[in-house]
């Protein structure tokens, strides 16, 4: 394996680039899990052609105070290097955005306030990228008690993070959930976001348990839930890794998917996920304590931050970042311990008929049920969504998105892997995403 990759040898630029790229980490991150998004880019442009700036002041435990803390910080942070690069001698033409995970909504809303402060209008917005972002948050599809327990209970492990992740919060005066906003057509968000010349993301089809495919794929359907029923077409060029989008795959004959596995096959593959088993079975108890506790703590003291931030006495003048809305370590075990939560409930899917979980929406929104119970088939059932998530998939959509599947297969940890986040020979695969990002999909 080729010897790890330092943060800062591939980020930074010269006075004579005129492109910069920020790049904006995950939940429980910090910048060196971009580090090789960061390689990439800098393998295909040089110093005098890109601009490379990691986000830094929104790592580890302060991505808990929110997206909204998280954006505002973001954004100070692109205003405060676009005028030290003009200090320098140099001026930013371009802007690209690439944010992995919680990061892709972080970015999301400072591309709002850069809209909003008028300064996308002096740059050409070239990128805006997402890797295993869940843009409709992390709530996981269910109806019923398990929807009421599960959903609501892990809303409150993440302090503001976790109710707007889970879309329980309302946002301001607006009384709807921030990711909501975010994604109102008529919203500084979205106004930001159309002025990007391309809009890509990147979604794990499979081994994903912090993002699943549906949530960072804006999509009501999943056909990936079982890959025994289906055969994956690739895109050419990256076989086994990127599915090409606009025919990702086609259902197997039914007698087909019936003599798939053989006995010894089947068993062959359950003796080999063992050592998982047993993983899950005998630290997963312990790391979920951890994660507990760990939330408990990081809660308080989030909202101590989220009460000096608000305050103005953690440096930031928050004036300039409010505005209207409306215009036309112990991380590794604590991200594993959420992520076995996460995957243990199983995704649900509409109701052929009314339910009693309807009753929990007023008409409007009983009525957008009924029409997404209608446009549901056996073949492609929709999944439990809320009204809210239905509703941002049709105005994200609208936007227009360069959607790329992506199929991990050399580790399990495919929300880590798509982006190389650790040195590891077995992220193999995301080596073959970063190079499609930055050779074919990247505009300079």
């Amino acid at each position: 394996m080729s010897k790890p990759v330092v943060l800062e040898d591939v980020t930074g630029g010269s006075a004579k680039a005129t492109h910069l790229c920020v790049l904006v980490h995950g939940l429980w991150g910090n910048p060196s899990h971009m580090r090789n998004v960061a390689k990439a880019l800098r393998d295909e442009y040089s110093e005098d052609e890109l601009y490379i700036l990691p986000a830094e002041k929104n790592r580890g435990n302060f991505t808990y105070d929110g997206i909204e803390l998280g954006g505002e910080r973001v954004c100070a942070e692109i205003e405060d290097k676009l005028r030290s690069i003009e200090e320098q001698g140099g001026k930013i033409t371009k802007l690209s955005i690439a944010g992995y995970s919680l990061g892709g909504l972080v970015s999301r809303y400072a591309v709002g306030l850069l809209y909003a402060k008028g300064i996308l209008d002096d740059l050409e917005c070239m990128n805006f990228t997402t890797f295993a972002s869940p843009h409709l948050g992390v709530r996981t599809p269910l109806k019923g008690w398990h929807n009421t327990v599960w959903n609501v209970l892990g809303a409150r492990t993440l302090s503001m993070s976790g109710r707007q992740l889970f879309t329980i919060d309302k946002f301001r005066d607006t009384n709807r959930p921030l990711l909501a906003v975010l994604a109102d057509p008529d919203s500084i968000f979205m106004s930001g976001l159309k002025k990007f010349k391309r809009r890509t993301l990147y979604t794990n089809i499979a081994n994903d348990r912090s993002v699943v495919h549906y949530t960072s794929a804006i999509t009501k359907h999943d056909p990936y839930t079982d890959l025994e029923k289906v055969n994956l077409n690739y895109l050419k060029g990256y076989e086994g890794v990127i599915l090409d989008p606009d025919h990702p795959i086609a259902l197997r004959p039914k007698l087909q998917q019936d003599t798939i596995l053989t006995d010894y096959e089947a068993l062959k593959k359950w003796v080999k996920g063992i050592p998982f088993m047993v993983t899950v079975g005998v630290l997963i108890p312990i790391g979920v304590v951890v994660f507990l506790a760990n939330s408990a703590v990081q809660t308080v003291r989030s909202a101590n931050r989220i009460k000096a931030h608000e305050s103005g006495e953690a440096g930031l003048k928050i004036e300039q970042y409010r505005m209207p809305l409306r215009i036309k370590e112990i991380r590794e075990e604590v991200e594993q311990a959420y992520e076995v939560l996460n995957s243990s409930q199983n995704q649900q899917y509409l109701a052929a008929s009314d339910s009693e979980d309807d009753l929990a929406y007023d008409a409007e929104d009983r009525k957008l049920l009924k029409k997404e119970r209608r446009m549901s088939t056996p073949g492609q059932p929709t999944l439990a969504l809320t009204p809210d998530q239905f509703d941002m998939i049709e105005n994200l959509d609208a936007a227009g998105w360069r959607k790329f599947p992506v199929h991990i297969q050399k580790h399990r940890h495919s929300h880590a892997a798509i982006v190389v986040r650790m040195d590891k020979e077995s992220f193999a695969d995301g080596w073959v995403v970063l190079k499609h990002f930055a050779g074919n999909e990247f505009l300079m």
